[in-house]
């Protein structure tokens, strides 16, 4: 058997050892009617999907007119099982990392990485060199796209913390053991709502994000940083990865963020990371046991432990757990300065708190210093120097939070301010040169426009405070707290200079020293139209005093560039290729100025919002502007996924660094591939976004038909955020969130925003040309192959059967007619590209996970139209929205990333 096949073989075991397993938990504890109807359908699924066409109407015949407790209890067994599944899957991604022969040969690992830069003249020196000054940082935001509640997720962990158990094998692994705990864990599965019954607030995500930075993060980032230090033998190598968190500073659209939920995430996560450091600290006390009778000190390493209030007799020649018991009861000090509430184990005597993650860093690393100089590279890479590479990454803060905020909200602000002040009564009637030139005036002035005696709106009220707020928290917890406030809908320079005048007014922005303004404002470029135009709007953003002397301070500009809006907006194919012209105008720009561009790139998990492999969409940027320095957002269900357990994090922490390595050091190919192939890409674009606008937004009732053949409003039921799913009241296509649209088109397995205008696009098109450019360029060769998954997840077949939940059938033929035809000319242009008779024909692995899953989603489907058919027909009964609700969430499951 090859290893392929042997890999194959032990995740059907795994599937079918906890299927069966769902199976006996299902007989007992729904009744054996509900198990014989979930296996008849199941048996029929599997048969139409091994190409039997007969299996087609036996399933919708299993499924029509099903019963209500039935079909509920069906959505929930298949729901509970693609959960189950994925555990399998993961696990199965999780051997491939450990197979040293097959990461060698992968390039998305360090020892693949190495070994291709090495292959391309390399040296280790230039990787350390970049990596010294890089900066990769996952953000993780409350985007409403993970349906599973925190404690299914957490079932989903016992699961598979259990299987890892036993991994290794040998006597420490009873078998029967383990299986009565996987029944254990699998019938609290079952006896749990998979469905959330409240909406989530937000201290609800603050505390979803903190488990994750708390369970993973606090120790694979560390762990991960000192692989990459002991594979370049580089033990001093800057720490380069940094997290980032949009939960408690992104108010765009949210009006439940305000500067008390701001206060709340950063005492939320001080004390996640406060509790770990003393941890961390107690634990090295136990451990680090040398008499200073026995055992040489520096210097500075006695004055320390001669400082330390500890009295104890036990402790009187023992100096490192002195100095720990001084350093516990210095965070224990700390602790409710900067959490308002006492430490979980208080020291048992005073000392002063730390003024700053700096200090106890200091402390750590004069014992570390004194254990190196005493003892040698014994103590070199201990536990006690993880933990400072811990403060190093973490602070006292945990996780950089960016404040976002609408343009169209700093705007009435602004003028809000300006009127009441008596210096511009009607600051929105200003045209772009009147607003830069009164703004610049404003920021060289050291009087404030607020005064607490006047009046103010509302909402100018409301972000002064959340700006005050985040002040507080730099003083609190230091530099990295806050960095950077993201301005969305940014049209032109005036959108980041008043953001610098609201700084301004809560001190934080100061005339005179403009340069050591803490907070950067970085534009966000969402629309087509709005990515265009990025280049002319950050020179003339440069061109001012203020913006470039925070720039140059930093020696970088960030800039935001939004995957989901460009889509919705103009297609999948012409949205990546403006991103890309975007990308490369915007490094023309800050070379010009000077400075770096560091681009944050606004990803979801569909294709649709920029997902797919973060690895291959890194490589696929553009020449010149990663170099070291990337920020990505880890939106909804893609957080647990990447991120969920330390194997699967460790395994995309290093994707994402080896894609950053590769992208920064390759040999300087992209720019005359994008010179050769640039004019056909911009005809492509042009064309493909024609085709995408002429059916989504030009053709007559294309609104109703998404709203009547996809589940969107049966999605806003769900419940998954803290935010509302449109800016406003407006059923436009324009004015619907990005997810909910992504969301609604992939639960009716169309997928439509991944792919739809690429077959017009390239049907006159030179198809050797486009060959070529898949195998050559990897902009291309991304494009395509995130283009085949989505195609590979959709179904026409049971997309039709939701074309037939719209009422009006001439309206519904007419729009499903023109999505099939889009469909049938993009999947022939694919194959024809790739040279497969079959979709991912170059990717087995995936074909062989998709093939695997979906005979489990498609009676997922079903269910939901029957559902929706009768919710729409008045049937009031809940079991039906319950019933909708499991299979929106079973399909989300099913297909992974959805949102």
């Amino acid at each position: 058997m090859t290893p392929t096949a042997a890999a194959d073989e032990t995740l059907r075991d795994e599937i079918r050892l906890l299927g069966a397993m769902l199976g006996e938990v299902i007989k007992g504890e729904g009744g054996q009617a509900l198990y014989d109807r979930i296996e008849a359908v199941r048996q029929a699924s599997v048969a139409y999907h091994r190409d039997d066409d007969g299996d087609a109407e036996a399933l919708e015949a299993l499924l029509k007119d099903i019963d209500l407790d039935q079909a509920v209890g069906l959505a929930h067994g298949f729901a509970a099982f693609s959960l189950l599944a994925n555990i399998a899957e993961d696990r199965a991604g999780k051997r491939r990392a450990l197979d040293q022969a097959e990461a060698a040969a992968r390039p998305d690992t360090p020892a693949g990485a190495l070994k291709r830069l090495s292959d391309q003249g390399v040296g280790v020196g230039e990787i350390r060199d970049l990596l010294s000054q890089a900066l990769i940082s996952p953000v993780l935001t409350a985007h409403p796209s993970e349906v599973r509640r925190k404690s299914v997720i957490d079932r989903i962990a016992g699961v598979s913390d259990l299987l890892d158990a036993c991994d290794k094998g040998g006597a420490a692994c009873d078998i029967e053991q383990r299986n009565a705990g996987l029944r254990r864990q699998i019938v609290i599965l079952w006896a749990t709502r998979l469905v959330r019954q409240s909406r989530l607030v937000v201290q609800d995500e603050i505390n979803t994000v903190v488990s994750f930075l708390e369970r993973v993060f606090l120790n694979v980032a560390p762990e991960r940083l000192h692989a990459w230090r002991d594979l370049l033998e580089a033990p001093d190598l800057k720490p380069f990865l940094k997290i980032g968190s949009w939960v408690g500073g992104d108010r765009d659209g949210n009006p439940n963020v305000n500067a008390d939920v701001l206060t709340a995430a950063f005492r939320t996560q001080s004390r996640a990371v406060l509790a770990h450091y003393m941890d961390q600290v107690h634990a090295l006390g136990a451990e680090l046991s040398l008499s200073g009778a026995l055992a040489r000190i520096s210097p500075e390493m006695k004055a320390l432990a001669e400082g330390s209030g500890d009295t104890s007799a036990h402790r009187a020649d023992e100096p490192y757990r002195k100095a720990l018991s001084h350093i516990y009861a210095r965070l224990s000090a700390t602790f409710p300065l900067l959490t308002r509430v006492q430490a979980p184990r208080p020291a048992r005597f005073e000392a002063p708190p730390y003024e700053g993650p700096a200090g106890f860093r200091a402390d750590l690393q004069v014992l570390h210093a004194s254990l190196t100089e005493n003892h040698g590279a014994v103590f070199a890479d201990d536990s006690l120097n993880r933990l400072i590479t811990n403060v190093d990454v973490f602070g006292f803060h945990m996780a950089t939070v960016d404040l976002r905020q609408n343009s169209d909200v700093h705007e009435r602000v602004v003028a809000d301010l300006l009127k009441v002040a008596g210096v511009c009564a009607d600051y929105l009637a200003l045209d772009e040169e009147g607003r830069l030139a009164l703004l610049a005036a404003e920021l060289k002035s050291a009087r404030p426009l607020f005064s607490p005696y006047a009046e103010y709106d509302d909402e100018t009220l409301k972000e002064r405070a959340i700006l005050a707020a985040a002040g507080e928290a730099l003083r609190l917890y230091g530099p990295n707290a806050v960095r950077t406030h993201i301005v969305s809908k940014t049209t032109s320079a005036s959108d980041m200079l008043e953001v610098y005048l609201l700084l301004k007014e809560v001190g934080l922005y100061r005339p005179e020293a403009p340069e050591e303004c803490p907070i950067q404002a970085a534009p966000l470029f969402e629309t087509i139209e709005d990515l265009r135009a990025s280049q002319p709007t950050l020179e003339r953003l440069l061109a001012e005093p203020s913006a470039r002397a925070v720039a140059r301070a930093r020696g970088v500009q960030e800039v935001m560039i939004g995957y989901s809006d460009s889509n919705k907006d103009g297609s999948y194919l012409t949205s990546t290729w403006e991103l890309h012209e975007a990308s490369r105008a915007l490094l023309d720009v800050t070379q010009a100025a000077g400075l770096k561009l560091q681009l944050f790139h606004g990803r979801g998990g569909t294709v649709g919002r920029g997902g797919g492999s973060s690895f291959a969409g890194v490589l696929a940027q553009p020449q010149g502007t990663v170099a070291g320095r990337i920020r990505i957002t880890e939106q909804g269900e893609v957080i647990a996924n990447k991120y969920g357990e330390p194997e699967v994090a460790a395994r995309n922490l290093d994707a994402l660094t080896c894609g950053v390595l590769l992208n920064s050091l390759r040999p300087p190919a992209d720019d005359s591939l994008t010179g050769r192939h640039g004019d056909s890409m911009r005809t492509l674009s042009r064309a493909s976004m024609a085709a995408y606008r002429a059916v989504v937004y030009d053709t007559p009732g294309f609104v109703d038909y998404f709203r009547a053949a996809t589940p969107i409003a049966e999605i806003a039921d769900l419940k998954i955020g803290s935010r509302p799913a449109s800016r406003s009241t407006s059923t436009a296509i324009e004015d619907l969130r990005a997810i909910p649209w992504v969301f609604s088109w992939s639960q009716s397995r169309v997928m439509l925003p991944g792919w739809f205008g690429f077959g017009s696009a390239v049907k006159s098109a030179d198809m050797e040309e486009l060959r070529a450019m898949a195998a050559d360029w990897p902009f291309f060769r991304t494009l395509v192959q995130n283009l085949e998954m989505v195609l590979a997840k959709a179904d026409m077949s049971i997309a039709r059967r939701y074309a037939s939940l719209v009422p009006d059938k001439a309206l519904a033929m007419r729009v499903f007619g023109a999505i099939q035809s889009e469909h049938d000319r993009t999947r022939d242009a694919v194959l024809a590209i790739t040279g497969h008779d079959d979709l991912l024909g170059g990717q087995p692995e995936l074909d062989r996970l998709i093939r695997l899953r979906m005979p489990y989603v498609e009676p997922l489907n079903h269910v939901q139209i029957e559902l929706i058919r009768r919710r729409r027909a008045g049937d009031d009964d809940p079991r039906v929205r319950e019933g909708i609700l499991l299979t929106i969430n079973g399909v989300a499951a099913g297909l992974r990333n959805s949102g």
